[in-house]
């Protein structure tokens, strides 16, 4: 398990894979993004995209399980206290795969909780092609292995 302590700002980690389908893209958009280019394959041909495409939220969605299934699931996490510049850079299409870079951009111990710290990430999806389809800056709670001490 890494703590707080053991996180340093300027680390980075390169991680996951995520294969986006047509079926998946369609089905989270009619549950959550009804939108006619994320649902409808010929209604999406003509829009601005041209094709059918995953919706943003999805695309952080998708994100976001390959960062638990990563990096959270060894930290002492303790949530997060949200994201800050959220893109959507590139469009995420059905064939694409998808995998994450993160660094750590800022770490400070929480003024009111010695018990926790806060760590900044930045977080990118990348497609197959090296191209960045997301991006984010996570505020990040972790644990402190011995708080109190600095």
């Amino acid at each position: 398990m890494r703590y707080y302590e053991d996180l340093d700002v300027g680390e980075t980690q390169e991680f996951g894979e995520y294969h986006v389908t047509k079926a998946e893209i369609i089905e989270f958009a009619e549950r959550y993004d009804p939108q006619s280019f994320h649902t409808d394959e010929e209604a999406a041909e003509d829009s601005a995209f041209g094709e059918l495409v995953a919706s943003g939220w999805h695309t952080a969605a998708m994100c976001m399980r390959m960062l638990v299934d990563g990096p959270i699931q060894d930290r002492a996490s303790m949530g997060a206290r949200g994201v800050d510049e959220l893109r959507w850079k590139q469009p995420v299409r059905p064939g694409d795969t998808l995998s994450i870079r993160t660094e750590i951009l800022d770490k400070r111990v929480s003024e009111s909780d010695p018990e926790r710290g806060y760590v900044d990430s930045l977080l990118e999806g990348v497609n197959q092609d090296g191209d960045v389809v997301i991006s984010w800056i996570g505020l990040g709670m972790i644990a402190r292995r011995n708080p109190g001490e600095d």
